[in-house]
């Protein structure tokens, strides 16, 4: 061997040595890297890894890191409830606290245009899967922190549900492809959502946004736990976004806005197994009027697991039948969306709840005219009056009409059943002399006066010839057709309760605006009266009732109840 094969040669004893340095690292065992895809079949202290993510989040400066951080806690918080059920407790609070951290700080920043794609936050990824939604939400969603909207005084109490996730505002502009479009608020579409992490097969982390209706639950390891939920943040966020205020008011005195958005409106998908509740506001009022009532239907499980609620708008300028004969046609065209085979069973049970003028046209959708307004109006019999097919169809569906088919109860709230001193007053002469109401209905009338005023009553006759009704005046207890109509009352089979203001120390019993004895009808199931003003839809004893009326079981349309005053109170 000659000397540079000699000095290229590696002596026996460093191969050896060599060798077992290579046996050795490859042997050793390698601590886990903290990242939220390490392998799950490692034996990893996932808790320790939650608690040291969450404290690496709150020290960061760059929001990426912080954000990725954040992911990472709640990963590691999932698989500690999923491996280990001993350690839940602990387990479930980091995950809750990072998720909510993660959810808060992203949404926060962009809570518009979100589809399912895939978020980066430093150099991890996760998939942003929007699972199923309401058939009302389209397009690009709107993701907003439940806890981040105001909820009005009005409202009362914010009503949650506890559980695990975060709990969001998701809304979307209102559709316009197909019909069902028009029975969503202009304002747009609002639901609750639940924001919540999981990990998938491949061990890679996923943030849901989930319908929390439709999937009330999820599953983690062997446990079963409730989506949280905000059932007001998502009202609240409507109500918030909502111009009826001000357009209810400018309607009164003759704005025209309002009537171009009348119609019913639905503030959840139809379900057609659950029991409209359709409310109807008062005048110069709005559904606006309803939050504390809707806020509470909506809070309680058990009542928002048997209602829906629909709200009606309409002008409140027009006399008190054209106005019962548009909510009639409002439900019409709702119930010929929603449901035009008439099948459903939302159809058989419908509840009707009123507030002031509200509660007058409550009542006359309850129940049946015969020929008693069309005799108090005119002279002769309809086929004797000369009017066009068109005039004479709509002046029935005025004054002939019968109770609303599938209508079980009706609630009224301060309803001036017996009109209203108020309208009599100076500022209801100069309400009549504001108000100029217009629609086909009342151009129908004034033609009819004109074209045949020996059929008309005398003294309705240059009334009807220059449309000189309003809501204020039909409300004037001398008003022949609208003092005619008091005694009509809901027909046999539909529950009906009143519900009444008395102000300590008026001169006359009432709520300032409305007597008793106009807002306490005969044959009610129950009277309520307490000691309020014209406003009882923010009277907590009377939301109170209406919520104890509404739990009571479904009613035997065959067999109502009267026990009228039973529930009277000084």
């Amino acid at each position: 061997m000659s000397g540079a094969m000699r000095a290229q040669a590696m002596p026996w004893q460093a191969v050896v040595m060599v060798c077992m340095v290579l046996l050795l690292v490859a042997c050793a065992p390698v601590k886990p890297s903290p990242s939220v895809s390490a392998p799950q079949h490692e034996a990893v202290d996932w808790l320790a890894q939650a608690r040291s993510w969450a404290t690496d989040a709150s020290h960061q400066k760059r929001p990426e890191f912080a954000q990725r951080a954040w992911l990472r806690c709640a990963a590691a918080g999932y698989r500690a409830l999923a491996n280990d059920a001993g350690q839940a407790r602990e387990a479930l609070h980091w995950y809750s606290l990072c998720t909510t951290r993660l959810v808060d700080d992203v949404f926060d920043r962009d809570a518009d245009g979100w589809t399912s794609r895939n978020l980066s936050f430093g150099d991890d990824t996760i998939s942003l899967v929007i699972d199923a939604m309401p058939a009302s939400l389209h397009g690009p969603l709107q993701l907003v922190p439940a806890d981040s909207v105001t909820i009005p005084e009005s409202f009362g109490v914010r009503h949650t549900v506890p559980g695990v996730g975060v709990p969001l505002v998701v809304a979307a502009q209102r559709c316009s492809d197909k019909p069902l479009c028009k029975l969503y608020p202009p304002e747009g579409v609002s639901r609750a959502a639940t924001a919540w992490i999981d990990v998938d097969a491949q061990d890679r982390p996923r943030l849901h946004i989930t319908d929390p209706e439709h999937a009330p639950d999820i599953v983690i390891g062997s446990t079963t736990y409730p989506l949280a939920r905000d059932t007001t943040a998502p009202y609240a966020y409507l109500f918030d976004q909502s111009k009826l205020k001000r357009l209810a008011v400018w309607n009164l005195i003759g704005g025209k806005e309002i009537g171009l958005r009348q119609g019913l409106y639905l503030l959840e998908d139809y379900d057609p197994h659950k029991t409209p509740i359709v409310m109807i506001h008062g005048l110069g009022a709005s559904p606006l009027i309803w939050g504390k009532l809707t806020n509470r239907v909506l809070g309680t499980p058990e009542l928002h697991a048997r209602y829906q609620i629909w709200h009606v708008v309409y002008q409140t300028d027009a006399p008190l039948l054209v106005s019962r004969l548009r909510v009639q046609q409002f439900l019409d065209q709702g119930w010929k969306l929603l449901d035009p085979s008439g099948a459903d069973p939302a159809r058989q049970q419908m509840v009707l709840v009123g507030h002031s003028m509200g509660g007058v046209i409550a009542r006359l959708l309850s129940a049946d005219s015969g020929d008693l307004l069309w005799r108090t109006a005119f002279t002769v019999s309809p086929e004797k009056i000369k009017a066009s097919a068109d005039d004479l169809d709509m002046l029935k569906r005025l004054f002939f009409f019968h109770p609303y088919p599938g209508v079980t109860q009706a609630i009224f709230l301060a309803a001036p059943h017996l009109g209203s001193p108020v309208s009599q007053r100076l500022l209801g002469r100069i309400a009549v002399l504001v108000l100029n109401p217009h629609g086909p209905e009342l151009d129908a009338l004034r033609r009819i006066a004109k074209n045949d005023p020996t059929a008309v009553q005398s003294n309705l006759l240059a009334v009807y010839q220059s449309a000189g009704l309003s809501s204020v005046s039909t409300m004037r207890d001398n008003q022949p057709v609208s003092h005619a109509s008091q005694s009509l009352m809901p027909a046999p089979g539909i529950r009906y309760y009143t519900i009444a203001g008395d102000l300590p120390g008026a001169s006359v019993r009432g709520d300032g605006i409305v007597p008793l004895s106009s807002a306490v009808i005969p044959g009610a199931v129950s009277t309520t009266i307490v000691a309020w003003g014209h406003k009882l839809y923010n009277n907590p004893e009377a939301i109170d009732k209406v919520i104890g009326i509404l739990n009571e079981k479904p009613v035997d349309r065959e067999n109502p109840p009267r026990d009228a005053l039973s529930q009277q109170k000084p």
